[in-house]
């Protein structure tokens, strides 16, 4: 088969696959390399696990010694807390019909069991990195919907968001290595 034939096959099935949770083109990062915004499923989906990361993440090192951790996740808890308020208020005013998740996907799963295990310099070290990861994936994932999404609703609170999400950025990266 021609290079072109298999890249069009691929476009094809990646856009014919509505009933997955999460597209391919998210899933892979396709969207995010290419600045595309995600469909709004994915948006939603993404966004709302986010949340529930940062704020369960974030109740771990509460525990932590250091005061520049635990000022910065309190902040975490109590700004995507309010995230997670004001996105299911917009589910559920109607202007927006998708049903939200309720625990956290595999991999998020497992990056919340790992900082489970640490403790001291490791956990504080593991806790920035994610924080970081998390940041960074967050902007991008608000950027691309505030700009091309498809719900107006959603583009507004998302553009409404973004700049919350880049002060965590920043603060994210200030945190001691």
């Amino acid at each position: 088969m021609k290079k072109s034939t298999i890249l069009m096959l691929g476009v094809a099935v990646c856009l014919s696959t509505p009933a997955m949770a999460q597209s391919i083109p998210e899933k892979t990062g396709i969207n995010s390399l290419m600045g595309v915004a995600p469909r709004t499923e994915d948006f939603v989906k993404i966004a709302t696990i986010s949340d529930m990361f940062e704020i369960q993440s974030s109740e771990l090192a509460l525990h932590s010694k250091d005061t520049a951790l635990t000022e910065f996740a309190t902040r975490m808890i109590a700004d995507h807390k309010k995230t997670s308020a004001a996105l299911q208020d917009l589910l559920h005013s109607g202007s927006v019909q998708i049903q939200q998740p309720t625990a956290l996907d595999e991999t998020h799963q497992d990056e919340l069991d790992k900082l489970k295990t640490l403790h001291g310099r490791d956990f504080a070290l593991q806790y920035r990195s994610d924080q970081v990861s998390a940041h960074e994936d967050a902007v991008s994932l608000f950027r691309r919907y505030s700009e091309n999404g498809e719900n107006a609703s959603l583009k507004t609170w998302a553009a409404n968001t973004l700049p919350t999400l880049e002060n965590h950025l920043q603060a994210a990266r200030s945190l001691p290595q």
